[in-house]
């Protein structure tokens, strides 16, 4: 089958590469610039997607990982593309984050009080108005700028836009009311007019450091399962109530809502509607069928019993300098590093390590070796899967000690807080 794979900055890139490992023809086209050279190598590259649509033809399929390309995607679908990833329906409801929560609210979901700004100086404003802690958010990709406030008065809020005020390309700032609980996310493949697959719950570690310390990241790893039971509170509370709205606007991808919840209700953080990062990295890690098979069900609305792993998944994000933020520099003195194991990897083993920004180059001795590409940092994501928690952080974390990556740093202790807490709260609550 054929395979056109359209990304915006890699949020599925390893997903490409498995297609092609399953046998399909692929051909990427990667958006960002700087990370034009990632994959190279591993998988045919295209620098204009569009002239590429006779050569996938309405027979082969077509993957969108990241927002921005939902009405493309609706228009493609009209001319009777198979198209999957999301819909420009689907991208407002994660771009701007009000409109998210009053769509929520009336599909019947109990929200958080948010608010959009267009500039940054009407966000300050309204703080100076309304005291309280708030998370500040800008309505992109750009988490680096992501603020929880802690203040009750809203004074670090307030001095973190201030700080942002000279920054002109800033867009849209997002103010929501910060609750307290347990942080935890459902999400699902939807194909158009009703859900694919099982239920699928995640715990998100976001900081940069262990013990949830530093600065907010893209996402630093999450431990993920699945249940087959749709009676599951957090799935009755969220996606289900908000079914009719993803066929109202054709919705074909994956959906997921964070939320904080706690003993009495459950609290919607945002919506990702499209491919998560690292997220599709536990599903691979936890699918066990075919991903151009379950892709193209999706993309035509067709039902299917997706056969998976059972027990739990984890992933943990591997990264390099100058992650989590962009470098003022145009030199990234860290690309063409090789990447280096300490001793040979079953095939298993690298099925467990799922590639972005990295790429296949001779090395100085003419050797082919997986190199650093980019200029981000984002390199590669471990997973592992076991029957308990501490059974696939063992497995993940086993393969992480077998890699050598210069200057490469991760966070020790994902899944350790739901061991040691958050399991017995979320029980208890009855959230799981």
């Amino acid at each position: 089958m054929r395979v056109l794979f359209v990304s915006g900055e890699l949020i599925a890139a390893d997903l490409a590469v498995r297609l092609k490992q399953e046998g399909c023809d692929v051909r990427l086209y990667i958006e960002d610039e700087s990370r034009k050279d990632c994959l190279d190598g591993m998988v045919e590259k295209t620098d204009d997607w569009k002239k590429e649509l006779v050569w996938v033809g309405k027979d082969g399929l077509i993957v969108f990982d990241d927002v921005g390309y939902g009405k493309i995607q609706d228009d493609l679908r009209k001319e009777g593309y198979q198209v999957v990833g999301g819909s420009e329906g689907g991208d407002k409801l994660e771009k701007e984050r009000a409109y998210a929560q009053k769509i929520m609210a009336t599909c019947g979901i109990k929200t958080i009080p948010t608010f959009d700004f267009n500039n940054i100086q009407s966000a300050i404003r309204f703080i100076k108005k309304h005291s309280g802690a708030w998370v500040v958010k800008q309505n992109k990709h750009a988490s680096a700028l992501t603020y929880i406030g802690t203040m009750k008065d809203g004074s670090d809020a307030l001095e973190v836009l201030e700080s942002y005020e000279s920054q002109t390309s800033i867009e849209s700032i997002s103010l929501q009311r910060k609750v307290d609980g347990v942080e935890i996310a459902c999400g699902r493949f939807f194909n158009g007019n009703d859900w694919v697959g099982p239920v699928q719950i995640n715990i998100e570690h976001k900081r940069l450091f262990n013990g949830d310390i530093g600065p907010l990241t893209g996402e630093m790893g999450t431990l993920m399962w699945y249940t087959p039971e749709e009676k599951n509170k957090l799935f009755q509370e969220t996606l289900q109530k908000i079914k009719p709205y993803l066929q109202k606007i054709n919705f074909k991808g994956y959906f997921d809502v964070n939320c904080i919840v706690d003993e009495r209700s459950v609290h919607p953080l945002e919506i990702t509607a499209r491919f998560g990062c690292p997220t599709i990295q536990a599903q691979i890690e936890l699918h066990l069928p075919s991903w151009h098979k379950f892709l193209m069900v999706v993309a035509n609305g067709e039902k299917y019993e997706l056969e998976y792993k059972k027990g739990f998944g984890i992933v943990v994000s591997v990264a390099v300098p100058p992650f989590p933020y962009k470098s003022i520099s145009n030199e990234y003195y860290l690309k063409g590093v090789n990447i280096l194991f300490k001793g040979r990897l079953t095939r298993e083993e690298r099925d467990q390590l799922h590639f972005e920004e990295v790429c296949i180059k001779p090395g100085k001795n003419g050797k082919e070796y997986l190199q650093i590409a980019g200029s981000n940092g984002y390199i590669l994501y471990v997973t592992g899967a076991g029957n308990t928690p501490q059974d696939a952080r063992k497995k993940t974390y086993d393969i992480i000690d077998k890699l050598v990556i210069p200057k490469m740093f991760y966070r020790t202790d994902i899944g350790l807080k739901f061991i040691e807490e958050d399991n017995k709260k979320l029980k208890e609550w009855g959230w799981i």
